[in-house]
């Protein structure tokens, strides 16, 4: 399967193989039942859908429910799919879980980064502002944003204050550093998008596939 939904738990750091402390991102990554899978003949094409998060009933609609009963599962929050390897079978009411990522090296994880609200250009692209001293009057404002004659317009692109963060954002190639089964956890190396429990997807990395 090419990928798993988990929730990131946070960093802290462990020692590898080498005895290098390493600062990792502890992402709790599944169990995950398998809700429906795609077929080539009725779907077009191999995927699995598969579930994170066990819901109450009550705060979803009937049709989202009767879908995980229809697997034999529990009702889930998450639905994602995910398209099946090569050769890969599995059916409705399958788990998988963590121990997936076994043998990977590397996995690209996505997640939705943390919402900063109306940030102005000093903190969303990093710019100096003008001089805090001798009665500098543009002290964190954004400067000029045109020239006076042509073109006599902004220019598409600019950077400006505006909201900054609650984005999609996806790393990539991010190294596995332990899988922890019995926990259902995996350790990768540095940060990933989002806030503490926050959902995120791992998926085995697109371009690092059998490094």
């Amino acid at each position: 399967m090419e990928g798993m939904i988990g929730r990131k738990i946070g960093m802290t750091q462990v020692y590898d193989g080498q005895g290098r402390r390493v600062s990792v991102t502890v992402i709790e990554v599944g169990p995950c039942p398998v809700i429906q899978v795609k077929t080539s003949e009725t779907d077009g094409y191999r995927a699995a859908q598969i579930g994170f998060a066990e819901q109450k009933p009550q705060r979803m609609s009937k049709a989202e429910v009767k879908h995980c009963e229809k697997a034999g599962v529990k009702p889930q929050r998450i639905l994602k799919e995910f398209a099946l390897d090569d050769g890969e079978e599995v059916k409705a009411g399958d788990i998988v879980t963590v121990n997936m990522f076994e043998g990977v090296s590397h996995v690209d994880v996505s997640g939705v980064t943390k919402g900063r609200g109306f940030a102005g250009v000093m903190k969303r692209w990093g710019m100096h502002g003008g001089p805090m001293t001798h009665g500098g009057h543009s002290k964190r404002r954004v400067g000029s944003i045109g020239a006076r004659n042509l073109p006599g317009w902004v220019e598409k692109g600019k950077r400006m204050p505006g909201h900054m963060g609650n984005v999609n954002r996806t790393v990539q190639n991010l190294l596995v550093v332990q899988v922890r089964g019995e926990d259902n956890v995996l350790l990768v190396e540095g940060s990933i998008p989002g806030a503490k429990q926050g959902i995120v997807y791992v998926r085995k990395a697109l371009k690092k596939q059998g490094a």
